[in-house]
């Protein structure tokens, strides 16, 4: 589904069809927008940010690192 779009002297782009189809986006959907490495990414915003992005940093801080953290300050 590769296809190639032009930048508008608006810095703008048409997102073509079948990727619209795909994702479910028309006129007024919203999108994020982000810059992995040397590519540009859109999604469709979420209905609900909160449970988009819940579990995202799952692990991050390492196992009993949290509870560890919580102790001290029950301190």
């Amino acid at each position: 589904m590769p296809a190639t779009v032009t930048l508008s002297s608006k810095n703008q782009v048409v997102i073509p069809q079948e990727a619209r189809k795909k994702l479910g986006v028309g006129p007024g959907a919203r999108l994020l927008v982000l810059v992995k490495d040397d590519r540009i990414v859109f999604m469709p915003e979420p209905r609900n940010f909160v449970k988009r992005f819940s579990g995202r940093h799952k692990g991050l801080w390492g196992k009993g690192y949290l509870e560890r953290e919580r102790r001290a300050w029950r301190r």
